[in-house]
Formats: C-alpha cells, structure tokens, sequence
C-alpha cells in the first residue's frame, strides 16, 4: 500500500492526500488556493497561456489562442508551476463568446432548423446510448461505483454532473478528472483532425472585426445582451447561464435588427486564451503517478465517444443529407463554449452547432436524475457481480 503523499504547503493549489488509494492524486474541486499569492499565479497563467497562443498563431495551429494556451497551462499545472485556474475571468469572458454566437443566428440559419429535427432526435438517443454503454464499462471492468460511474460516463455537463454526482454520494474528484480529460482530448483531437485530414484551414475570426470599429452604440449593446441574458439565465437556473443567456438574447437583438454589430476578435482571442488556461489549470494538484490509470481510461472512453458520435453521424447524413463533418461537429463531447469556438475557427455553421450542444447539455442535465434511476439497477447488478 502507497503510503500517503502530503502536498507541499507553498502551494495551496494542489489537492490534499487523503488517503493512499489510486485517486489520492486527483485534483480537489474544493481547493481554492491561498488568495494573497492568487494574483501574482494568475498573472504567470494568463503569460503562460498569451505566450502559448502567440506561439501557435504564427505556427498556424488550428484554434491557437485557445489549444496553444491549453497545451502551455497543461504542461505547467503537471510540472507543479505556481498557476491559478482562472475561474472568475472564465465567467467575464464566456458571455462574450454567448454574444458572438447568438450574432450567428440569422432568420435564414433559423428557417432551416425543421431540418435539424432528425439530428436533433438522433443526438438524443446517442447521448442515452454512450452514457449506457461507458457507465456500465466502468461499473463492470473498471469496477467503480455505480453512481461516480454513470456521471462520469455522461458526454456533456462537467460542472453539473460533478455537482449531482457529489450530491447522491459519488467520488466527485473521479468524476472532474474524467470530464476534465474528456473536454482536453476533444479540444485538442477535433481541429487538428480537421486540419490534416479535412484540409480545413484556421483563420475564419476576421470576420468579428476589429475594436477600433466598434461604435460606442454597439458596444453597449452587445454588453447588455452579456449582463442581461446571464442574469436572466442564472435567475431561471439554467444549465451554462454565462453561455446560454448571452447566446438567446443577442440571437433575439441581432435577429430583429437592432444591431450587426459583433465582439471584436481582440475580445474573443482574449476568451479563447482564458478558456483554454482554464481546461489545462483543471490539472493543477494532479500527481500522474497516482491517476495515469484514471486519465488513460478516460482518454480511452473519449476516444470511443469521438468515434461513436462519428458514426451517428454518418447515420444521420444518410437520412438527411446534412455533411458528416458537421453532424460530428455538432456530436462531439466537448464543452459547449469550445465547441462552438472550435466551428467558429473552421467556418462550419455555428447556429447548428451550438443549437445540437446547447440541446444536449439541456437534455443531459434535465434527465441526468431519471435516466440515473432507470439504469441503477443494472449498474448496481453489474457492480455487485464485479465484485462476486
């Protein structure tokens, strides 16, 4: 038995060991750090992930402030760097990307979503039949509990599944990590793949324009729709309010005419910088010596998801003729937020998109306590006989 590990107590950051078990070195989502050395390691994360997006912008990387920052942050969180995670900046700058994306809905992308109806009926039942499937893997050859395994199998939903999770006695730290790594392998597989086996090209946020164009009028406007649609939405409780407010209501403002205007890109390449420290900070604390088999077996089940969402989608273009690749996009188990950055930076249309992920978060979290209920029995069966 490994003998307990105790962090270091220069870094508040880290999760404490609290017992010599193989999750001993998984982040705790309750760590929040020592507040009179948080500005100086948010400063080095925000440097850190510029630095990494500078690095990749003028390599030509797919999405390169939001990866190079990811990749940057990750490799300095594992090496035990003085980072911070930036949690309230994230909550700044996500409702900005919800105004950029509601911009993109336009009365012609909105006339065409009765042919969205099949997709979206498919993306139901592929997200049932992946939580299914990874949850009883878990349970029967992993031999996790049935209740850390079925919210941790859910492909969407980091925040509220490990919330629910915790709440009905799961190991909420198996269930950040596995979402954690889920979100980092789809950020990081999905434009690359598009790039060297699509033969997309990076570059589409010339589009936004640029700070010095934006009128004084249309500044306020798009600020309001930020403020307005989050307050609204975190008012109704709705799942990713930061994201999905801003979204609805600059939808509605761009929509009826009110303005044209767009975040400038300066703000968004900002947004994608924190995202992207934001994923590789979810690692800080993390010993890989303790949870390489944890983080290897989500890599393993995201991979089998990407594949899995590929599929559903060639199904649905058989039906429908919509392309593959933007069903896959529109499939895949990332994060709502870099989703649709990601189909913003391939020019792939950004109303579909967002629309599929926004109806899957909505669907997973509103059915997360009942479909939990109709599967436990056989998730407990198939726990029980794991251990006979």
């Amino acid at each position: 038995m490994t003998p307990p590990t105790h962090p270091p107590q220069s870094e508040p950051d880290q999760a404490p060991a609290e017992s010599a078990d193989p999750d001993e070195g998984m982040p705790d989502p309750h760590a929040h750090g020592d507040p009179k050395t948080r500005p100086w390691r948010m400063a080095l994360t925000l440097v850190l992930g510029g630095v990494g997006g500078v690095l990749f912008h003028e390599l030509h990387m797919p999405l390169p402030w939001m990866i190079g920052a990811l990749l940057f942050t990750l490799v300095g969180s594992l090496a035990g760097a003085p980072l911070a995670r930036p949690k309230r900046l994230r909550l700044v700058m996500v409702p900005a990307l919800g105004v950029m994306l509601g911009a993109g809905f336009t009365p012609e992308a909105i006339r065409h979503a009765t042919e969205w109806l099949a997709s979206l009926s498919m993306l139901v039942v592929y997200a049932l039949g992946v939580t299914a499937m990874v949850s009883y893997y878990l349970v029967r050859v992993a031999k996790w509990d049935a209740t850390t395994a079925y919210f941790s199998a859910s492909p969407g939903g980091f925040s509220e599944m490990t919330l629910l999770g915790e709440a009905m006695g799961a190991d909420d730290r198996k269930i950040s990590l596995n979402h954690s790594v889920r979100i980092m392998l789809t950020v990081l597989i999905i434009p690359f793949w598009f790039k060297f086996f699509e033969g997309y090209q990076p570059g589409n946020m010339g589009a936004l324009g640029n700070m010095s164009d934006l009128r004084l009028k249309d500044a306020a406007i798009l600020i309001a729709c930020a403020v307005v649609g989050f307050v609204v939405a975190r008012r109704l409780r709705l799942p990713a309010a930061q994201l999905l407010g801003p979204t609805l209501i600059s939808a509605v403002v761009h929509m009826t005419g009110v303005t044209e205007a767009r975040p400038p890109q300066e703000i968004i390449a900002l947004a994608q910088v924190v995202i992207g420290a934001s994923i590789g900070c979810r690692f800080l604390g993390v010993s890989l010596r303790h949870v390489f088999g944890t983080m290897a077996r989500a890599a393993a089940i995201t991979v089998f998801i990407l594949c899995t969402a590929l599929g559903a989608a060639y199904l649905v273009h058989l039906v429908t003729g919509l392309p593959v690749k933007t069903v896959w996009l529109a499939f895949a188990p990332g994060g709502l937020a870099e989703m649709t950055l990601i189909s913003l930076s391939l020019g792939i249309d950004v109303a579909f998109v967002s629309v599929h992920h926004m109806v899957r978060v909505l669907f997973l979290v509103a059915m997360a306590p009942i479909a939990f209920k109709l599967l436990r029995g056989v998730l407990e069966r198939a726990e029980a006989a794991s251990k006979a």
